[in-house]
């Protein structure tokens, strides 16, 4: 059994060289050549603007300076969201967006284990006494096209590492609204209003719960604010956010 293992491993080590060569690990930001998937070319990781504190307390927008108690943003304290906590790993600027894109359109997965370390340094926090995951869920017919949802995969990368169960059943979304990327903060929220909601199905799992809600991308919060807002209306106790990176205002 020893010397069947031991093949295995040789067989994989060889197999993983072999494609290694033929497609060689890039970065998933500029694809320079490195030494393994997933992993930043230095000029890259020098680059990344990583999120850490001084931030908003809620929403977890940093701040330009530190301050001598936790605070809130002025946006929180004037319309408090429906999430107690926001956390993200990074912002989103011209460095970090190819990855985004990259996790979103291409099928380019091989980072996936990276980027649920950078969330859980981010906000690892927010899982204590949490019940369960969700990812923000696509429309079935855009989740037809792309094939995947890349929230998903994020969530159950977060799963393997933290062992808080992902639980993408929990909130499904009715409606296909159009494309969120160009549109400004109140059409977002017009948007999405209403778009999502939790099967009826599924209200005894999410009343009374803490859940943390799992997204790619924070831009104007609105998807996440809609998200959060549907299972606060089905009976959740606490609504959290993670997130890989975020827009930040200039």
């Amino acid at each position: 059994m020893k010397r069947y293992r031991s093949m295995v491993a040789l067989t994989a080590s060889a197999a993983r060289l072999v494609v290694d060569v033929a497609f060689p690990p890039s970065c998933p930001s500029c694809r320079a050549t490195v030494t393994a998937d997933g992993n930043f070319c230095a000029d890259c990781f020098a680059k990344l603007h990583m999120i850490s504190a001084p931030f908003c307390t809620c929403c977890g927008i940093p701040f330009v300076i530190a301050l001598e108690q936790e605070m809130q943003c002025p946006d929180c304290l004037a319309t408090p969201p429906a999430f107690s906590k926001a956390r993200a790993a990074l912002v989103y600027d011209a460095v970090s967006a190819p990855l985004v894109s990259a996790l979103k359109f291409q099928d380019q997965w091989a980072g996936l284990g990276r980027h649920a370390q950078m969330i859980l340094g981010a906000g690892s926090d927010l899982l204590r006494g949490a019940d369960a995951l969700v990812p923000v869920p696509l429309h079935w017919r855009r989740l037809l096209r792309r094939k995947y949802n890349q929230s998903a995969l994020l969530a159950y990368s977060i799963s393997a590492q933290s062992g808080v169960a992902c639980a993408p059943a929990l909130l499904q979304r009715v409606q296909a609204t159009p494309p969120q990327m160009r549109l400004d903060r109140a059409t977002r929220l017009r948007n999405v209003k209403n778009a999502f909601m939790v099967p009826p199905e599924h209200v005894p799992q999410v009343a009374g719960k803490t859940l943390v809600l799992v997204d790619d991308v924070i831009t104007t919060g609105a998807t996440v604010e809609a998200c959060a807002h549907a299972l606060k209306q089905a009976g959740a106790s606490e609504v959290r956010v993670l997130a890989l990176a975020r827009t930040v205002k200039e």
